[in-house]
């Protein structure tokens, strides 16, 4: 694996769903990652101490899910000038709009990054955009993620084609 390292963060255990489409996408890029679950609302300290101790330990890009109130990109950023990737997170009454507005919302200065509600996925890849830009094998792989997404989108339009031929 390259030496390139992204802090995979969510604010609770139940993100892990989601959160783990932004694992796969990193093993696929081989890009290396740690994982944590650390909330912004009950252990604020924690998430203070790790954003501003991580480019020290080589954490490069930061990606950071979570859901509601969805502060936790927010916190991240507040305390690191790493890119700090959000993915608001589909939850409660308001189906993830809350956390989307909350994540993308942030005041001038401390930039976050933010993907879709539930795109885990997406951030990872742009997690390693951002670092193809320093680690030339990163780029290698997102184009080949790119050439099999082509392929795989011929192959079914073959599909429903053939399907629907008089």
């Amino acid at each position: 694996m390259p030496k390139a390292k992204v802090a995979v963060l969510m604010g609770s255990d139940s993100d892990l769903p989601v959160m783990e489409k932004a694992v796969e996408a990193l093993r696929e890029m081989g890009i290396a990652f740690e994982v944590k679950v650390i909330s912004a609302h009950r252990i604020p300290e924690k998430v203070q101490e790790y954003s501003k101790s991580a480019r020290e330990a080589g954490i490069e890009v930061m990606i950071a899910g979570a859901g509601l109130a969805a502060h936790l990109a927010g916190a991240v950023a507040a305390h690191t000038t790493l890119p700090v990737i959000g993915v608001p997170l589909k939850s409660g009454a308001l189906s993830g709009v809350d956390a989307l507005y909350a994540t993308v919302q942030m005041p001038p200065g401390v930039p976050v990054a933010t993907v879709a509600v539930d795109g885990a996925r997406n951030a990872a890849i742009l997690a390693g955009q951002i670092l193809s830009i320093k680690y030339p094998e990163i780029a290698g792989k997102l184009e080949e993620m790119r050439a099999r997404m082509k392929r795989d989108v011929e192959r079914k339009s073959e599909e429903i084609e053939k399907k629907f031929a008089g």
